[in-house]
This record gives C-alpha cells, sequence and structure tokens, in this order.
C-alpha cells in the first residue's frame, strides 16, 4: 500500500511558492486573516465555509488544507463530511447554515436573480451583528483570494500553503 506521503513524492504545483515570487503576498494574506480572525465570527464557521468554497471551485488542495484545519480544531468528522450536503444535514445551526449560504450564494451563478437574493441578507442580518456580518463577508473573500492561486497554480496536496509551495 503507498502512503500518501509515497503518492506525492516527485509531485510539484505548477508554480513556484508564490510568496516567494511576490513577498507582498505575505502581508496580504496576514491581514486578510486577521480580519476573518476577529473573533466577531466564531473560527468554526469560518473553517465551513472555506471547505465550502474549496468544494464548490473542486480544489482537492483546499478541500484537503480546510478539512484539516477543521480537525486540527476538534470539528467532528461527520460535520466535516456533511458540508458537501449541508443542506439536508442536521449537523449545523441556523447560523452556520446561513454562512454556508452566502458562501454558496457568491460562488454559485444564478442566471435569473440577484447572486445573494434580499432574503438571504436579511436572514444572514438576524444571525450576524453588522461586524460579523462584514467579517464573514470578507472570510468568504479571503479563501476566494487563494482560489486562482489553488486552481491554476495547483499546489500539492498536503503541502502547506503558501509559504512551503515547492
Amino acid at each position: 500500500m503507498t502512503t500518501v506521503e509515497e503518492a506525492l513524492k516527485g509531485i510539484e504545483s505548477r508554480l513556484p511558492n508564490p510568496a516567494k515570487l511576490v513577498p507582498e503576498l505575505g502581508q496580504v494574506s496576514g491581514a486578510l486573516a486577521a480580519v476573518a480572525g476577529n473573533g466577531s465570527v466564531p473560527r468554526t464557521t469560518i473553517g465551513l465555509v472555506q471547505l465550502r468554497v474549496g468544494q464548490i471551485f473542486g480544489s482537492t488542495y483546499l478541500v484537503l488544507l480546510h478539512s484539516g484545519n477543521l480537525r486540527e480544531a476538534g470539528e467532528a468528522e461527520e460535520r466535516i463530511a456533511a458540508v458537501a450536503s449541508w443542506q439536508d444535514s442536521p449537523h449545523f445551526t441556523d447560523s452556520e447554515r446561513v454562512a454556508l449560504a452566502l458562501a454558496e450564494a457568491v460562488f454559485t451563478p444564478n442566471p435569473g436573480g440577484q447572486r445573494v437574493p434580499d432574503a438571504l441578507y436579511t436572514e444572514a442580518s438576524i444571525h450576524y451583528d453588522d461586524k460579523a456580518l462584514a467579517t464573514l463577508i470578507m472570510a468568504i473573500g479571503q479563501v476566494a483570494f487563494y482560489v486562482p492561486l489553488a486552481v491554476i497554480g495547483q499546489p500539492v496536496p498536503g503541502v502547506p500553503f503558501p509559504v512551503q509551495w515547492r
């Protein structure tokens, strides 16, 4: 049987470590992380949203990264696995559901209407005060910031991002 480390041996990302190529990336990344981690939204909720965005974009790298982060934070395997089908899962609170719905609305085309309908925004504002809602919106933006690097650069799953990226 092959271990993950053996399977990844010799595999390289398309793009060398972007933080070495563009040092300012570390500053931007750090600032985004500070916004998302300001404490107004539970870290678990942000992690669930990040995982869902990775799933929406079909990025194995982001899915493994955010699943691992949730595990390290003590999140239950049932909840991590259920993120892909959160709409019909009993594992999430109402506030987590609205956060996941916001992320999906932003990244899922809606040809006939608004990406984020007024009803969804109103629901979110019931669960989150203005600071928390702004934080959640920026956390969704934070993971979107990494999507092009993950999808285009194809970092190797299991290799920390972005500092250790090849």
